[in-house]
């Protein structure tokens, strides 16, 4: 089966972007799931229902989040009632929402575990524990991981970590793809698939604001970028019985919206 993972969503106008383009690339990829890191998809950053719901009428299954997923107001009821939204796993168990969404496809289940990286990021639960954990709870053979993580030391040796035990380790984040792209005793891993937002822009921001940042160190507000969209991540082949994946193939399209 296939599966596409699509990287970090940037406001409203990659939401639309995927409105626009995602059928097409999951009918391209041939995908039977997809899987979207929504957690920049609100205006600012964070998550919204609004954006969350563009999301899902793209034709999304289920989505991911990260550092930001509590920025805005009202999200956690919405983490508490959409289980195909989740949250890193490592947060607390007292905090709003799941960390991990499992589907039973009938024949097979699929498992989406979100976890945020520590290195430069907040000081949650060890992420390497927490997958370790998650893991002898899932009966699913399908797993993705969803690593939200800043340091690429990090997600490389969370790669090497759940190699064989996990379907695919794929990084998000940074914002900026990679082209390490692999498949480690069975697992897809990339360390970061990218970003889904403004082509011309320093991770989705105005390029002008972020300059300006680096040669003043003065803080501005961050607006996002105009122009058209990239859209960004990877295609994954894998094997039903088995969990494995077979193949990983970066993905990317830009759209005008």
């Amino acid at each position: 089966m296939k599966i596409l993972f699509i990287g970090d969503v940037v406001g409203k106008r990659g939401c639309e972007a995927l409105q626009k383009r995602l059928y097409s690339i999951k009918q391209a990829c041939g995908a039977e799931l997809v899987i979207v890191n929504g957690e920049n998809s609100a205006e600012g950053n964070g998550i919204t229902a609004h954006s969350a719901g563009m999301i899902f009428d793209a034709g999304a299954d289920i989505i991911t989040t990260g550092n930001h997923c509590f920025r805005q107001k009202g999200i956690e009821e919405e983490l508490e009632r959409n289980e195909r939204i989740i949250r890193p796993a490592n947060y607390d168990d007292e905090v709003f929402g799941k960390g991990v969404c499992e589907l039973d496809c009938g024949a097979y289940s699929i498992a989406v575990i979100n976890l945020l990286g520590t290195t430069y990021m907040q000081p949650l639960e060890n992420p390497f524990k927490c997958a370790d954990r998650l893991l002898e709870k899932l009966s699913s053979r399908i797993v993705i991981v969803d690593f939200h993580a800043e340091a690429t030391s990090e997600k490389r040796a969370m790669g090497y970590y759940l190699s064989g035990r996990t379907t695919a380790v794929l990084g998000t984040h940074t914002h900026v793809t990679t082209a390490d792209e692999q498949i480690i005793d069975g697992t897809g891993y990339i360390t970061d698939v990218g970003m889904t937002g403004p082509k011309e822009s320093v991770l989705g921001v105005e390029k002008e604001i972020i300059i300006e940042r680096f040669l003043t160190y003065y803080p501005k507000r961050h607006i996002f970028a105009g122009g058209d969209i990239e859209i960004n991540g990877v295609c994954l082949d894998v094997d039903r019985k088995s969990g494995k994946c077979l193949s990983i193939e970066r993905v990317r399209e830009v759209v005008s919206v």
